[in-house]
């Protein structure tokens, strides 16, 4: 609808340079907004202040030249008002709404999808836990959001590839061989010393368990230092292996799983920071290398490589999104815990003395979920010594349940997780709210198979006959739909659809326990039963952006 909008004010705007009403010969980009407030109309534009300039004329006169150019539309707008300094604002005919459902009936699971992205290449990194344990609630909202984010992406005609960096190079890896050593040497009687801050979960015993029955004659033979080698590389694939599967259950998939050591194996640290060094981006001090951020923004510089020569993670993080880049990627998109706020600064310093706009890398900060049970705070996991794992979470509410709930604020918002509403079947239940909507339409669409009537084919719905006032608001909420998705593209931002699914669902139970679909006349109840679809349609679309499943039956 917008863009048939754009095309009438470009029409109009020709015919006034046609017939000298304007003559500036100005083309500015044309945008069709929708009004924050229904009293302005269904859309607006602010084309007559954009001209004011170049032609040296009021907004206002030419927005009067600009109305008395496009003429009655062709009965696709109502009525055409100028309101303010020169805003041109468009009330449309009812029918050019429901003409619109056709459009859903035709293109099914197709609708609201665009060519936002023009095919570019664009990359969404998340999650990315260190591989040391298994997978929090924190880490499943940030999964919720990366994943959301990418259907979003891929839905808006972006190329996207989804990546989970494995931080396996640090002193982390290596305190959980030391943890996973000494339950080991647990395991066969003797009296050791745990680590002070070794991991101290039940999972780290499980590991070791689990190497005793695998490995253990080979292990028991190595001496400390080899042995805890060993067990480093054992227990970060045991957990790799276990945060893969959980975020298979979780409906989360990566194309690419990215070790950090491989930047180092590669020599890719050590090549990428010599690039550096030849743009004069970097400098000696106190023999160390430093990185010059604070030409490009930073509030410092940064330490690439330490006086003993030793890298710090920032220098393998700059390492690895330089290669990113050099990979193709049009846009680089992190999703990151709330408390790397600091480190976006100088990410962005990087890219921007590199050449690269700062714009190029989006950073999406995951605040911190406060989980609860009937409103009061929940104890830490029991399997995992320290916090509540994702999986049982998952266990307990199912997964439609989590990601949707994770979806229910803007990602740098604190969120509570209530878990016994998460699992309720009522109206309180966000997701259950909007599924049984979907799972209503199917049964509506049973019983009018029972009764042998069917949605007249696309074009031949007789939408005149939708005559209520809440069918004329259905229409324009479902017409806003390929508005929201792109939206949520363009600003990163998927609990957008969530948004838009709970408004939805609220005016379709508010429909059905008003105004009956079957039971009607036919020449009524065709059209009801076509709207209840069109309806379905995009609930199924929307929840599969957020992937989260559609139910026929609850």
């Amino acid at each position: 609808m917008k863009e048939h909008l754009r095309q009438a004010l470009a029409a109009a705007l020709d015919a006034c340079y046609s017939n000298g009403a304007l003559d500036s010969g100005h083309r500015p980009d044309i945008q069709v907004e929708t009004p924050a407030h229904p009293d302005h109309g269904d859309f607006a534009t602010n084309l007559a202040m954009l001209l004011a300039k170049p032609e040296k004329k009021s907004p206002r006169s030419i927005a009067e030249s600009i109305v008395a150019a496009l003429g009655a539309g062709d009965g696709f707008w109502r009525e055409v008002t100028i309101a303010g300094p020169g805003f041109i604002n468009f009330v449309l005919a009812e029918s050019s709404w429901f003409e619109l459902l056709d459009d859903i009936l035709r293109r099914g699971e197709e609708f609201g999808r665009n060519n936002l992205g023009l095919g570019q290449k664009v990359q969404v990194e998340f999650v990315s836990a260190n591989p040391t344990g298994p997978l929090h609630i924190g880490h499943g909202r940030g999964a919720a959001v990366g994943d959301a984010l990418a259907r979003v992406l891929a839905a808006s005609g972006y190329r996207v590839e989804k990546e989970y960096y494995i931080n396996d190079a640090g002193n982390q890896v290596s305190l959980l061989g030391q943890s996973v050593w000494m339950r080991f040497r647990q395991l066969r009687g003797e009296e050791v010393s745990f680590p002070e801050d070794g991991y101290q979960g039940e999972y780290v015993r499980e590991i070791a368990r689990t190497l005793a029955a695998e490995s253990g004659g080979r292990v028991k033979a190595m001496a400390d230092d080899a042995a805890v080698s060993f067990c480093s590389d054992y227990g970060v694939k045991a957990m790799l292996s276990r945060i893969e599967g959980d975020l298979r259950e979780f409906g989360v998939c990566f194309d690419r799983w990215y070790s950090e050591s491989s930047l180092y194996r590669r020599d890719l640290v050590t090549k990428e920071l010599t690039k550096l060094k030849e743009r004069e981006l970097t400098f000696e001090q106190d023999g160390a290398l430093w990185l010059r951020t604070t030409d490009f923004g930073d509030d410092k510089d940064r330490v690439l490589l330490r006086s003993d020569g030793s890298p710090t993670y920032f220098a393998s993080d700059v390492a690895y999104h330089m290669e990113k880049f050099e990979r193709g990627y049009a846009t680089v998109i992190d999703v990151w815990g709330a408390d790397h706020h600091g480190y976006i600064p100088r990410m962005k310093a990087m890219l921007k003395g590199l050449g690269h706009p700062p714009e190029d890398l989006q950073v999406l900060l995951i605040q911190m979920v406060n989980l609860l049970r009937e409103g009061q705070p929940v104890a830490m996991g029991k399997r995992s010594g320290e916090f509540v794992t994702l999986r049982e979470v998952v266990d307990e509410v199912g997964c439609d349940a989590c990601r949707f709930i994770f979806l229910t604020r803007r990602s740098d918002s604190s969120l509570d997780f209530d878990l016994e509403l998460a699992k309720q079947q009522s109206n309180d239940n966000p997701v259950y709210y909007v599924q049984y909507a979907h799972a209503r339409v199917c049964s509506i669409n049973r019983n009018a198979s029972e009764q042998e009537i069917i949605v007249p084919d696309t074009g031949r719905v007789d939408w005149a006959k939708l005559e209520l006032a809440e069918e004329l608001t259905l229409a324009k909420l479902l017409g806003g739909y390929p508005d929201v998705v792109e939206a949520a593209a363009r600003h990163f931002e998927p609990h957008r659809i969530t948004f838009f699914l709970q408004n939805l669902a609220a005016q379709f139970h508010s429909y059905y326990n008003r105004y009956r679909v079957m039971g009607e006349p036919l020449e009524v109840a065709e059209p009801r039963l076509a709207l209840m679809n069109c309806i379905r349609i995009v609930l199924e679309n929307g929840l599969g952006l957020l992937g989260v499943s559609a139910p026929e039956r609850m």
